[in-house]
């Protein structure tokens, strides 16, 4: 009988780790394209790569700056405040890709509210099944 190995598997190198996470995205988007009414997208398919990469480099980019200013709005919300900037970044990446000639059009903020939530879910769960999130529970019994 073959017993697991109790060995760790080895940590992903960073550039393996942004491409996943960018093929992660990609994704995420084909699936927010087709699920939510009101985001639309023709063209070649890798073209929506260039949609994640947009979608990437705005989240890193301005994600922390938007958080800082809506501090407030995040805690007295409990975080829900998050799927509206979702929701303002996609918007901003139907406007970059346009301005690139990529046919990535959002109809409004609710298809972008929704089309954020559904990239949210996907690549969370996306990168939680490769193995590159992993979800830890800590339950500590203290005595009194």
């Amino acid at each position: 009988m073959h017993q697991p190995s109790s060995t760790p598997t080895p940590p992903r190198s960073e550039l393996s780790r942004l491409f996943l996470r960018w093929l992660i995205y990609s994704l995420a988007i084909f699936a927010a394209v087709w699920i939510v009414p009101g985001i639309e997208f023709s063209g070649p398919g890798w073209q929506i790569g260039i949609v994640a990469l947009l979608f990437g480099l705005l989240n890193v980019l301005l994600r922390p700056l938007i958080l800082l200013m809506t501090c407030p709005l995040m805690l007295l919300t409990l975080g829900l405040f998050g799927l509206v900037i979702n929701a303002l970044l996609l918007g901003l990446t139907s406007a970059l890709a346009d301005q690139l000639g990529i046919d990535f059009v959002v109809y409004g903020f609710w298809p972008a509210f929704f089309g954020g939530m559904v990239i949210s879910l996907v690549s969370t769960t996306l990168q939680y099944l490769a193995g590159d999130v992993q979800f830890r529970i800590v339950v500590e019994r203290r005595q009194q």
